[in-house]
């Protein structure tokens, strides 16, 4: 026998028992038309992607093992002692590795395959040509092939490094799947085949028996059904569906078996990073002072009398040491860093440029249920009169309670369980509409029942502490043994304990935390004493929410994290939306960044990492540009009265050390 609920429930607690999750907020793009707008292409965008990578990666191997003789047969390391590698047409197999390297190696900045790296082709372009006058003998010097042979594989090395990142990206949220395990009856050849969801596609039909949940979203194609969306929308009451009506994955079916075309796609955000924008807007800059620095280089020494090949040369060197090593690798290094320390904690980033203004945000709005609490009742107070105790308490009620379906009775029976208490037998068991329920152990009458059922038969409990209890909107039950009051147990949604802590991180970051929700207002205050919160909004419906994100918007640069169907809309209109990884695929699809667990810390985390890798990028970006104030000047010359004349090998000595001190920087993100 189970409790009725509805309006019965309102007389346990004296008052209507405000949901938050009323329905009636929808999102500007329906789950079921989501997938629609997902292209047949993005599957293959991802095939050409992964192709690319490859190609990088193996033009990478071939030039750094083309490299090694390259090095090898080069001026500044055969003349070492001891490394005599010179023989007749020596000169000529360089020319013919280093044009292997440039043509083989280059490709893709030549061709232009990643168009905006088409910039830095003038500078291998110039150091190539020099260099192969030099050993043509066109003109004189000394030239420079291994620094060009270095600076294209550091070239390719980068943009496989930012390539494998997004890659990265991607697969890290396509593993969002497997932490919500699911199976449905895939239709096909006239029968169904028990598949896990992760492996159906936008156009696979699913049998959805009665009584299941509905595996994905989708549209319904065949049946008609009533589908109970309460643990999405928090309406208690069965939603109809027929056929071409959208339905959710997480709702539960009713009495009616239907087919289900899955529609939506999840689609990782292969987005490019503001800062890696402004570090190719800064390398695009630098190939044209480059140019301009060279071209004005090799006019003034050749009009000083300096000679062409001596023009040429410090021209060539400018080119070849502005050409941005560093600079390519600043940003993709930091991003891979990142992107592996976040995927690996749990924080899947959907939008680099999100991620990027997590660093500026100002407040956190956290939606209640399922966020902030668990979204479950659960015992948060436990009364005792009369000389019980609380294990007494506890164990008498769990001991009626285990026989109702009722959530007050799953929370008590669970309440038991978590202290370890066995329950007592029941001879007897009946439940009392709308006031509670009643049996005898060992024969002595036992019930647990609401305020209602205490006012019938006018019993007051003569206790101060069961007033404040309801009015924070706690439900308070009373335990009745042989018709004495021997305890009470207050119940309400159970704040996580995660909560506190990722409340104190964000304010110790200087951001203040809000809490949206459809609660009472006695509700989110005590919620919100609780936590520490520095504004709450209760009794916002679902369709409210992104309103009063854009009226907080008014005042801070806003997040806002949840979990439901109904913060969709929020999540979109905030700066930076995350989802709770738990929740439905609407509210992550709609989000920038995704929560696997459903763990608030992991807010704090996320706004933490995009500072800590907002600075290494601006560290990395200072270092790359700074060095080349500094050495481009050096390289054309300007110091050569003084004595001091920068030679294409000692730049590329100074490029190889800015290389690896912004490698060693980007991996200072992990300390």
């Amino acid at each position: 026998m189970t409790r009725s609920s509805g309006s019965a429930r309102k007389n346990w607690s004296g008052g209507t028992d405000t949901n938050h999750r009323a329905p009636g907020g929808h999102h500007e793009t329906h789950p079921a038309e989501a997938g629609r707008e997902q292209p047949p292409e993005t599957h293959r965008h991802g095939a050409e992607h992964r192709h690319a990578l490859e190609d990088f990666r193996r033009r990478f191997v071939v030039s750094v093992i083309l490299t090694v003789p390259i090095l090898l047969l080069s001026v500044p390391v055969r003349t070492l002692p001891g490394i005599p590698v010179t023989f007749p047409g020596s000169d000529y197999l360089l020319l013919a590795l280093a044009t292997s390297v440039y043509l083989y190696g280059g490709w893709p900045f030549l061709a232009g395959i990643v168009r905006e790296l088409r910039a830095r082709m003038p500078a291998i372009t110039v150091a190539y040509v020099y260099s192969s006058a030099v050993v043509l003998g066109v003109v004189g010097g000394e030239g420079f092939f291994w620094e060009l042979a270095t600076l294209i594989d550091i070239m390719l090395l980068g943009h496989w490094v930012e390539m494998r990142s997004v890659l990265g990206a991607s697969r890290a949220l396509e593993e969002l799947v497997r932490v919500m395990p699911s199976e449905a009856h895939l239709i096909r050849d006239g029968g169904t085949d028990d598949v896990p969801v992760d492996r159906l596609t936008p156009g696979d039909r699913v049998l959805v028996r009665p009584g299941e949940k509905v595996p994905v979203d989708g549209v319904v194609v065949e049946g008609a059904t009533n589908v109970n969306e309460a643990m999405l929308t928090g309406e208690s009451r069965p939603v109809e569906k027929r056929s071409g009506d959208a339905v959710i994955g997480g709702a539960i079916n009713g009495e009616g078996s239907i087919v289900v075309e899955v529609k939506n796609v999840r689609k990782a955000q292969e987005s490019r990073s503001r800062t890696q924008d402004l570090a190719d807007r800064a390398a695009l800059l630098l190939v044209v002072i480059a140019l301009s620095v060279g071209a004005v280089t090799f006019a003034a020494w050749f009009a000083l009398g300096a000679g062409a090949g001596f023009a040429v040369e410090r021209a060539a060197t400018v080119m070849v040491i502005a050409c941005p090593h560093a600079l390519g690798l600043a940003v993709p290094l930091v991003v891979a860093v990142s992107t592996a320390l976040a995927a690996h904690s749990g924080l899947l980033i959907r939008d680099r440029s999100a991620f990027e203004r997590a660093k500026d945000l100002q407040a956190v709005v956290f939606d209640k249920t399922g966020t902030l609490t668990t979204g479950r009742f659960g015992v948060t107070d436990i009364l005792t009169f009369g000389g019980a105790t609380e294990d007494d308490v506890v164990r008498a009620a769990a001991s009626v309670e285990a026989h109702s379906e009722h959530p007050i009775a799953r929370a008590v029976v669970r309440s038991a369980e978590e202290r370890g208490l066995s329950l007592l037998p029941l001879d007897t068991f009946r439940a009392i509409p709308g006031k509670g329920v009643e049996g005898e152990i060992a024969g002595r009458p036992v019930g647990v029942v609401g305020p209602g059922y205490l006012a019938e038969r006018g019993m007051t409990t003569g206790d101060g502490r069961v007033e404040p209890l309801q009015r924070q909107g706690k439900t308070v039950v009373f335990l009745l043994e042989d018709g004495r009051l021997t305890g009470g147990l207050a119940l309400a949604d159970i704040i996580r304990p995660e909560s506190g802590e990722a409340v104190r991180r964000l304010k110790e970051m200087g951001i203040r935390c809000m809490m949206l929700t459809g609660d009472s207002h006695d509700v989110a205050a005590w919620v919100a004493g609780e936590l520490d919160l520095d504004e709450f909004f209760a009794g916002v419906l679902p369709h409210e929410k992104a309103a009063k994100v854009r009226e907080v918007q008014r005042r801070y640069r806003v997040a806002m994290v949840g979990d439901g169907i109904n913060d969709a809309p929020a999540l979109v209109q905030a700066d930076v939306g995350v989802a709770i990884g738990a929740g439905t695929d609407v509210a992550v699809e709609s989000a920038d960044i995704v929560l696997v667990r459903s763990d608030p810390r992991d807010a704090a985390a996320v706004i933490d990492l995009s500072k800590k890798t907002y600075r290494k990028m601006f560290e990395n970006l200072l270092w790359a540009t700074g060095y080349n104030a500094v050495a481009i000047p050096l390289a054309a010359g300007v110091l050569f009265g003084a004595g001091i004349l920068l030679t294409p090998a000692a730049g590329a000595v100074l490029m190889s050390a800015s290389t690896v001190i912004v490698a060693v920087n980007a991996r200072m993100l992990r300390v």
